[in-house]
């Protein structure tokens, strides 16, 4: 892989894209679209599901708090329960308008919220992260929209709740501009917090904070990839995080890594709306998504700059998302009415294509309804997706000395036809030279590096990948010690139902080729595989990879082993 470069975002740095100004998308539109009152009648009608999670008893510590599924009263749970009670009493359209009972309740929650915090103005992350500044500035992701909310809300008897959300909030600031991070993506969390605690009570500590975190450069490759690679997770994250301080701190520059993502985004895409997750270095890696998490985003720079593709993406998100997932988001909206002004009109979103991202090590091919990724360094080196259809990855493993599972360090491509490689050795080791023998026979000081190898068995694998008749082509071939056991996984999501393999004797999930094409299918949409081969029954080889979860179809054979299959 190539040397990550960065995009300088400092004061200086120079917009290569001529944003419009951000300061003339304050404009007011009077009229919530329909859309709009439907996320807020959604939040409505989510809003009762709060009350069996509240802490009732006056002798628990955070009374007036709300729990988690686990019964754990947390700063993240009440957090969420402020964030959705404050924007309801702010909608005329909600039938929480301007409701003293629920006041009452978030005065309480807020009082527990000064409870969850600690003298440092930080709170916890329960399930792993204590004292944390980023959690801190997720939590006020939730607590400055509410505030504001509140704040402007022609009601009596708001004192007491703005009271303590403002003690919370400037306290929060206290930690955020001394505090640390953990990944790349808390630095845009944490600078977007302060940015929205600037905008509320102005502080030089808060933009000197974000100076120091704006002078490492915005972790952005020149594919358009942020350095985590979290399609589902941390790259929506970063996106809105780095357009709240464009605002805020009126750095329109920091948009140039946003709409780069976002250009580069439309090519992760699956026909069926899926973001492509496989090369996250993240928690999100693998996991299935929409793209309901990037719709502010597009819609914003679809605005912002008159653009047709953010614009049909947005209309392919409001298709492919549910209304629940889009109103999750119902605050960013509310906070700028800009946002609610038409879209302009679609330019053809990229649907037919080879792109190669090589810095995040992968390659995408999509023609219309399917589509494939080609990955390296990651076991699972292919996915084919044909609708709703999903091979969700294909592998390949040798009990050759336990290290037999494949996988490629490198993606090349020769004229129409992606390579995939690996080389492994096996070797023997022979006594010790005498004068390397530790007198006390303490292995430790007689390191197997120091022994003289013999006997040096070796194995290659090359992976050759390549479109053919409405599909592609996979050619495999594992050549250098004999008789060495093979097998190869086509792993697909649960839910179908196969044609042409049978049922493992012993693995409840695992399909052996009985003929030599297969099918699987879901709903309307198929995949079709072949040709067949079974050699043999061992399909978890000693070193291989445990076996997924999931319905998976065996070829198995022997080395020398030569064999093409294709997908369509």
């Amino acid at each position: 892989m190539k040397r990550r470069t960065f995009v300088n975002t400092g004061i200086l740095s120079v917009c290569s894209v001529p944003f419009l100004n951000l300061k003339a998308y304050s404009t007011n539109v009077s009229t919530k679209p329909d859309w709009l009152v439907e996320w807020i009648k959604i939040n409505e009608q989510q809003l009762p599901g709060f009350k069996s999670l509240k802490v009732t008893s006056t002798a628990n510590k955070y009374f007036g708090g709300y729990t988690d599924h686990v019964e754990i009263p947390n700063p993240h749970t009440t957090s969420s329960f402020i964030l959705k009670a404050c924007m309801l009493m702010f909608c005329p359209e909600s039938v929480y308008y301007q409701s003293k009972d629920l006041l009452k309740e978030v005065e309480e929650a807020a009082n527990a919220m000064l409870k969850f915090q600690h003298s440092d103005g930080t709170i916890d992350l329960l399930a792993t992260n204590f004292h944390s500044t980023p959690d801190t500035a997720f939590i006020l992701e939730n607590i400055v929209p509410a505030y504001k909310s509140l704040k402007q809300l022609p009601l009596k008897g708001t004192e007491k709740a703005l009271s303590a959300l403002e003690t919370f909030i400037k306290k929060a600031g206290e930690g955020l501009i001394v505090g640390g991070i953990h990944t790349p993506n808390h630095r845009w969390v944490v600078s977007a917090a302060l940015t929205k605690l600037n905008e509320l009570f102005p502080d030089k500590r808060y933009l000197n904070r974000i100076d120091q975190w704006l002078a490492e450069h915005i972790d952005i490759d020149p594919d358009g990839q942020y350095t985590e690679k979290s399609t589902n997770s941390y790259s929506p994250i970063v996106n809105r995080s780095l357009i709240i301080m464009a605002r805020g701190l009126g750095k329109p520059e920091l948009l140039e890594p946003v709409l780069k993502n976002l250009e580069m985004t439309l090519y992760y895409v699956h026909p069926n709306g899926e973001v492509v997750t496989e090369a996250s270095n993240r928690q999100d890696k693998g996991t299935i998504g929409n793209m309901s998490k990037y719709y502010y985003c597009y819609r914003f720079m679809a605005l912002q700059k008159n653009n047709g593709e953010m614009a049909a993406m947005c209309r392919q998100i409001e298709r492919t998302s549910t209304k629940e997932q889009l109103a999750t988001y119902l605050d960013y909206f509310l906070e700028d009415p800009s946002l609610w002004r038409s879209l302009p009109a679609d330019k053809p979103l990229p649907t037919s294509y080879a792109k190669a991202f090589p810095y995040s090590g992968l390659v995408r091919i999509r023609r219309n309804n399917w589509d494939t990724t080609i990955l390296s360094n990651n076991p699972g080196w292919l996915t084919f997706h044909k609708g709703n259809a999903v091979l969700q990855a294909m592998r390949v493993a040798a009990s050759f000395f336990g290290k037999g599972q494949f996988q490629s360090e490198k993606i090349e491509q020769t004229g129409n036809t992606w390579v995939l490689k690996k080389h492994l050795e096996g070797p023997y080791y022979q006594p010790l030279d005498k004068d390397k023998i530790s007198p006390d026979g303490d292995l430790d000081k007689m390191p197997r590096t120091l022994r003289k190898q013999s006997e040096v068995q070796q194995l290659d694998t090359t992976v050759k990948i390549r479109e053919v008749n409405n599909g592609i082509e996979v050619e495999i071939d594992i050549s250098g010690t004999d008789e060495v056991p093979v097998s190869l996984e086509l792993i697909f999501r649960a839910g179908g139902n196969f044609t042409g393999v049978a049922k493992h004797p012993t693995n409840a999930n695992a399909y052996l080729f009985s003929e030599q094409k297969g099918s699987y299918s879901v709903g309307n949409d198929t995949i079709n595989f072949s040709s067949g081969r079974i050699e043999h029954k061992n399909i978890q080889l000693r070193g291989a990879l445990p076996a997924l979860d999931a319905p998976s179809v065996y070829l198995t054979g022997f080395t020398p082993f030569k064999h093409t299959i294709r997908f369509s």
